[in-house]
């Protein structure tokens, strides 16, 4: 809620002197500039547009010595004007109460010309109707202006009173300044509710997009699996079949992008993680262990590489490591490592690594796949010999 200093209080009264009559003068065109400065510093600030109606309402009453104010929306469907904020009045007024929007109401003709409305004496007007909302509370004078942003107007400004006295030239100019900052923060709120049905729509598109993509790879995969057994060569089932889990993995990165809420992250363990059980149920001789650390969110980009990583690691392992054996286990680890960094690794328990290994010699297409990835990473590609086994390690940035 806005508070605005005080700056002396103003009573109606009977003047007793034009020395009185413009110290209260003075003293409230202070009030109405130190309201009009808060509202200001309010809207710029982001508040609500809810608690800006509610803010407007109160400290334009209190501005011009009023009991009432209202700010009433245009409903172009019912031709009225629905009382959206206000002070003074009985309960059930806000959010309930309408007013015809036609130019014979006061608040109807300054929404359809724009030009504000004086009404000091309700009871003898003959331009208007008197709204029955007026009359319930007997309200004897009246001041409207319009709502206007950039595009459409929003509706009008009210302010009302029950007490006798005059609304003046200086109180409009007063009253239109309130409503100008509460149409501006009302436009603001209109375009950022157009830019999030934008970005939702965008949104739904591209995890529609993920989606197509993951069943084209899907079909893609399956292909080439059925492709590899009908072949009748095993040495290119073997190609064909490494294929098929290299295009499978990709294909699940965008499958987690559509059940995703976020289409530019994943989270890389939980990715890693359901791939791992993929490749465990076609790798049938293998056993594949995960130890992922959960929400390490990283690019897309990158997660899809790690995972990529992961499956030539794994079926790598699988095809020399434990060549000839009927079982085999693996190990994938996912884990930060430092402050913005992540350790992917893969261990197995096999044969070990030939005698003269050299990672940055290997001519063999999977580690060469993987020594590509690494580097488009920015990571680091090593490994650690093991008693039994080889751990091949990946270390890039977060």
């Amino acid at each position: 809620m806005t508070t605005i200093p005080n700056a002396g209080s103003v009573v109606e009264a009977k003047p007793t002197g034009d020395a009185d009559i413009s110290t209260r003068s003075l003293h409230l065109r202070i009030r109405q500039q130190e309201i009009l400065a808060a509202l200001g510093v309010t809207a710029l600030q982001g508040a609500s547009l809810d608690q800006l109606l509610i803010d407007t309402a109160r400290l334009t009453a209190d501005g011009l010595d009023a009991q009432f104010c209202k700010i009433m929306e245009y409903v172009p469907a019912e031709n009225s004007l629905l009382v959206r904020a206000g002070v003074g009045w009985d309960q059930g007024v806000v959010g309930v109460a309408r007013v015809g929007a036609d130019i014979a109401s006061p608040a109807g003709f300054a929404l359809r010309t724009g030009k504000a409305v004086i009404s000091n004496h309700l009871e003898n007007e003959e331009r208007f109707r008197t709204p029955e909302i007026l009359r319930q509370h007997g309200i004897h004078r009246a001041m409207n202006v319009i709502l206007q942003g950039d595009g459409k107007p929003y509706g009008v400004l009210e302010v009302d009173s029950k007490s006798d006295g005059q609304f003046v030239e200086q109180d409009i100019a007063f009253l239109q300044g309130a409503a100008n900052i509460l149409g501006m923060a009302i436009e603001r709120d209109r375009r950022e509710r157009k830019l999030e049905l934008a970005l939702e729509r965008q949104q739904s598109l591209l995890k529609e997009v993920n989606h197509r993509i993951k069943n084209s790879l899907s079909i893609v995969a399956s292909m080439l699996t059925l492709q590899a057994n009908a072949v009748g060569d095993p040495a290119l089932t073997a190609h064909l079949e490494e294929a098929a889990r290299r295009v499978a993995a990709v294909s699940k990165a965008h499958d987690q992008l559509y059940h995703g809420t976020d289409v530019e992250r994943l989270d890389v363990g939980r990715y890693i993680e359901g791939l791992c059980k993929e490749v465990d149920a076609s790798v049938a001789h293998c056993e594949v262990k995960t130890n992922v650390e959960a929400g390490i969110v990283i690019p897309t980009d990158n997660a899809i590489s790690a995972a990529l990583i992961v499956n030539e690691l794994i079926t790598n392992a699988a095809k020399y490591a434990y060549q000839g054996q009927s079982e085999c286990a693996i190990s994938v680890t996912v884990a930060r490592t430092g402050d913005d960094h992540v350790l992917l690794s893969v261990r197995d328990e096999g044969a070990g690594l030939p005698p003269g290994f050299d990672i940055h010699k290997v001519k063999g297409l999977g580690m060469r796949i993987v020594g590509s990835l690494a580097r488009q990473m920015k990571g680091e590609l090593g490994f650690r010999v093991h008693n039994p086994g080889t751990e091949f390690i990946v270390t890039f940035p977060l």
